[in-house]
């Protein structure tokens, strides 16, 4: 049976067959393409042509289903994936996807974002050839993910919150009609938790009386205890309490929303609220906890990573010389 599906302005044909992979052409015409459909399927039909070869698209979503639902970074792996899908790439099949072909996308892709999420979205295709290759049988001379240039890396952002902006920052939080956006980017200045940290914590974690949180599964694999301050302690009595037992009830996509509006309201730029991370740790140094005692709360495994979150300020760093 053939499909003709139109991708950024283009006609893909894919013809499959019970049993068989699945034949894939791209036409600049929709004509072209049925009539090719049609030759195509006839010729399947009759033995004179065998399916060969599969869309890339398929195996896209093969892997999201089988692959990527699985990881617990699945929430943000799955807007990369969907950036595949729209690419390019996805006109094609995967024995046709070539070192060249990865490389245009890589160059595409830096034009819009950073290099570090380049980056990350060439991370995923290495991962897809590498399931294909290894699990899913497919005989291909070699992942071209592996033979291109990655892109440079980024330099390390350093961004803290400058005089005002803090309260600026809560002054506009403080307008919007949702409860849990003040909450959530208090603790993150208070705790250095991450935003999935945040997102996934439960009620039956929150020890206020121990003053600590539990997160029983973070992003290194590792579970953590974090303490929590005077500031964060209040902050957790004031919440209600959401049915679903999850601290504070909203989904990354209305986050990313709201803190993308917040920050245009406040008049404040290029402030993303990872950097909420880099200001907690960074205080924490401030406060005069020593480098343990920080990645035991922000639970970094390799203590050079820390160089990265912590930016003391040099007034700061003056008045201790004295």
């Amino acid at each position: 049976m053939a499909s003709i599906i139109k991708r950024n302005g283009r006609y893909q044909v894919r013809v499959r067959r019970r049993g068989s992979n699945t034949i894939c052409k791209t036409f600049s015409l929709r004509g072209d393409a049925v009539r090719w459909a049609i030759k195509t399927e006839r010729s399947v039909e009759t033995g004179a042509v065998a399916i060969q070869d599969t869309a890339m698209l398929e195996i896209v979503d093969r892997y999201e289903n089988d692959v990527s639902r699985q990881k617990k970074a699945y929430s943000v792996e799955k807007y990369r994936i969907q950036t595949i899908r729209k690419s390019e790439l996805a006109l094609k099949t995967i024995r046709t996807v070539s070192a060249s072909d990865i490389a245009a996308y890589r160059d595409e892709r830096l034009r819009f974002v950073q290099p570090a999420s380049v980056q990350r979205e060439l991370s995923v295709l290495s991962h897809i050839f590498t399931m294909a290759i290894k699990e899913w049988g497919y005989e291909l001379p070699s992942n071209p993910v592996l033979r291109i240039r990655k892109p440079p890396p980024s330099k390390p952002r350093t961004r803290r919150l400058q005089e005002g902006e803090e309260q600026r920052l809560f002054d506009a939080l403080a307008k919007h009609g949702n409860v849990w956006v003040v909450p959530i980017v208090r603790l993150a200045i208070e705790t250095a938790m991450r935003r999935g940290e945040l997102l996934s914590l439960r009620w039956e974690h929150v020890h206020l009386d121990q003053r600590f949180v539990h997160l029983p599964d973070t992003k290194n694999g590792d579970s953590r205890d974090v303490p929590l301050s005077q500031e964060a302690v209040a902050t957790l009595t004031k919440l209600p309490r959401d049915i679903s037992g999850s601290v504070l009830p909203i989904h990354f996509e209305g986050l990313k929303t709201l803190w993308r509006r917040t920050c245009a309201k406040a008049g404040i730029e290029d402030l993303h609220f990872h950097d909420l991370r880099h200001e907690a740790t960074s205080r924490f140094f401030e406060k005069g906890l020593n480098v343990m005692e920080v990645a035991a709360i922000t639970g970094h495994k390799d203590l050079r990573m820390l160089q990265r979150y912590t930016h003391l300020r040099a007034e700061d760093l003056a008045r201790k010389l004295g």
